[in-house]
């Protein structure tokens, strides 16, 4: 009896380990196919902006110069206040200046009298020549001694008007409307007109700068301005006219400037030095907010990318070999997909190569795939689809891979 239930427990003892050994051989349960949002890549059009550091002047600036010399006695105008093309601004000394004039008067007046007894002999000698009174020659004498007095007349009547021109710059004047800066010399001090000094100009006294509209000045390099012309050659870019390529200034503290400006001119030339092509662009400044020798930044507006691709930043990743997209094939497989971005466009990178019309982009959770893996798709809502599915996938990304970056 005992051995039959010795046998018995024998013959269920094997059964069992039979059953666990079998079981442990048994392959375990695939994983479900990730879920992830996708957005279908479609080409578009969109604008081909630019970033540059460029750095403002006035639109018109003016030096207030002495024209003549003299000692500078007055300053008629506030520093920094605006003032009127022709307003005057400092007063030089004019004595000697009015001595001069009386003098040129004086002169002009005494050959003015010579002029007209000269030529009241000249006619009363005409007179006498037909009686034989007097001699051809004294009528020919007479003739010439008018007209020397009259052109020493001319010649008087010159020198007046220069001294009056000279009197009148003793009254320094604005060549210009605008906003008139520090004095250069104080009251006390001679000026002088440059005259004895080849080459140089007159004493500064001051600058007056026009600042409701200003200039900002800024380069590109002669190599992204070839890029710009062979991609505009292909149709990969429609660059915009000079008068319409719109310029988007931030301020120094980082907030967009209320106006925009337009392009008005641009280089035919390359620096020799710098290797870069100067442009310049005109900017509003009516509640003078922007000060000339201000650096800002700006962005342009050259015109616009012809079909490219507009891809969330969080779906392009980079490695070694470079950036990347993950995309969903037909199949339902994840596929790599090497592509060409060096801009972005608000908060999308700009795609120019590299993917095609329909291709399904892995925007939301894209860390827990790889390649060659099936995935489940769902269209794509935004941010908070891409936080539901990343807090729902694996708790790290595949062995070797890495999320991207904006550089």
């Amino acid at each position: 009896m005992s051995l039959l239930l010795s046998s018995r427990l024998s013959i269920v003892s094997i059964g069992l380990l039979s059953l666990f050994g079998c079981g442990k051989n048994d392959p375990p349960p695939a994983p479900p196919a990730p879920q992830v949002g996708v957005m279908e890549a479609e080409p578009s059009n969109v604008p081909l902006n630019h970033s540059f550091v460029g750095r403002l002047s006035p639109y018109y600036s003016a030096n207030v110069t002495a024209r003549v010399s003299g000692v500078l006695t007055k300053r008629l105008y506030t520093e920094g206040s605006e003032v009127k093309a022709g307003q005057t601004l400092f007063q030089i000394d004019p004595t000697y200046y009015q001595t001069v004039l009386d003098n040129d008067l004086a002169t002009l007046a005494q050959d003015q009298a010579t002029f007209v007894n000269d030529r009241t002999t000249a006619e009363r000698y005409h007179k006498l020549l037909p009686i034989g009174s007097v001699s051809q020659q004294t009528v020919d004498d007479a003739d010439a001694a008018e007209r020397s007095a009259a052109a020493k007349v001319k010649a008087d009547e010159a020198a007046v008007e220069g001294a009056r021109v000279n009197l009148g710059y003793t009254k320094v004047t604005s060549p210009i409307t605008g906003i008139a800066g520090q004095q250069q010399v104080t009251g006390g001090a001679v000026v002088g007109n440059g005259t004895t000094d080849a080459g140089s100009g007159g004493t500064l006294l001051a600058t007056v700068e026009q600042v409701d509209s200003l200039y900002v000045n800024f380069t590109i390099s002669a190599a992204d301005l070839i890029t710009l012309k062979q991609a505009q050659s292909k149709g990969d870019v429609a660059l915009a006219a000079q008068n319409k390529t719109t310029v988007q200034v931030m301020l120094p503290n980082g907030t967009p400037y209320d106006q925009l400006g337009t392009l008005d001119f641009t280089d035919v030339s390359v620096n020799s030095t710098t290797g870069a092509v100067s442009l310049r662009a005109q900017i509003p400044n009516p509640q003078h907010q922007l000060l000339p020798g201000m650096y800002v930044s700006l962005n342009v507006d050259l015109g616009q990318r012809n079909d490219v691709y507009l891809v969330p930043q969080q779906a392009i990743q980079r490695d070694t070999v470079g950036s990347y997209a993950m995309v969903v094939g037909a199949d339902g497989k994840v596929v790599r997909k090497d592509v060409d971005t060096n801009d972005s466009y608000r908060s999308d990178w700009i795609v120019t190569g590299g993917l095609a019309p329909g291709d399904r982009v892995i925007v939301a959770g894209v860390q827990g795939v790889r390649e060659g893996m099936l995935a489940k798709t769902t269209p794509w809502r935004g941010t908070d689809q891409n936080t539901s599915l990343s807090q729902s996938g694996p708790a790290s990304s595949p062995s070797g891979h890495r999320s991207g970056s904006k550089s």
